[in-house]
């Protein structure tokens, strides 16, 4: 969803609200979507590559605020993000071969389907139309809810927006927590992340300059490392971030959009 949502914004010129969207579903990825799945039960992370892929995740933030600095990704810029996103597919490809093989064995379950390829090829069909038009009303509608409560596109994108282009991979985690798969939920989380930042927003700098709101570099890209912090240590213990963990990240998750608005009404 948040692919399509950004696509559709950035086509019609709404660029501030296709970039609060994108890193917004970054916090709301760790912090909801996590916290939630871990809260309905504790995942088990048997992925030896969840780790380094989390270091990757901050590092990617950590470049989006050096190249934010002067306000304005460059196209150049853009596409180095793009690069980055290529290299860490060689990356991934290279240590999937090291996973032990019941991660191995659970990847290839997880990507079974006992339904035929007509049946699945309709699902798609239905899917792609319901998010075709979805986005349409999203990038229409937003704006407009947005300035009914004084806020700006990018402060629509970053909350509201964001975690509605969520909700169905909460969902999802939350079914997938409920039924042992703790890898595809972090997978999930961090690789959805990374994508955001590299190709979402490498993409639409690539294409034309992309201006960073100072607010950006100072606060949300921080919050996005923030939470990064916050759940590399669960992954460095006993591989199972519990329910309590779960709760952390998302009281952080809700103390994070009370600074928002805070800061939004505080003027």
């Amino acid at each position: 969803p948040e692919l399509v949502v950004n696509a559709r914004a950035f086509v019609v010129g709404a660029e501030a609200l296709a970039l609060g969207n994108a890193v917004g579903s970054n916090i709301v990825n760790v912090g909801l979507t996590l916290g939630l799945a871990a809260l309905a039960a504790p995942l088990l992370v048997r992925a030896r590559l969840l780790s380094p892929l989390l270091v990757c995740l901050a590092a990617a933030s950590a470049l989006l605020i050096l190249f934010g600095l002067d306000g304005v990704i460059a196209r150049w810029e853009g596409a180095v993000l793009l690069l980055a996103f290529v290299g860490l597919l060689v990356f991934l490809l290279r240590r999937a071969r090291l996973e032990v093989e019941p991660v191995r064995e659970g990847i290839a379950g997880y990507a079974m389907t006992r339904t035929g390829l007509f049946l699945n090829s309709l699902r798609l069909l239905f899917a792609a139309v319901c998010l075709y038009f979805g986005a349409r009303w999203i990038v229409q509608a937003a704006p407009v809810f947005g300035a009914g409560l004084g806020w700006s596109p990018l402060l629509v994108g970053l909350l509201p927006v964001a975690i509605g282009t969520a909700l169905p991979e909460v969902a999802a985690a939350i079914a997938a927590a409920r039924r042992g798969q703790g890898d595809m939920v972090l997978g999930h989380v961090i690789g959805s992340s990374l994508f955001n930042l590299l190709v979402v927003v490498g993409g639409m700098a690539a294409l034309r300059p992309l201006a960073l709101p100072e607010s950006f570099v100072k606060l949300e890209l921080p919050a996005a490392i923030a939470f990064v912090l916050v759940l590399y240590p669960m992954l460095r213990g006993d591989l199972t971030i519990s329910r309590r963990e779960g709760a952390v990240l998302v009281v952080a998750f809700v103390g994070w959009i009370a600074l928002e608005l805070a800061l939004v009404w505080g003027g």
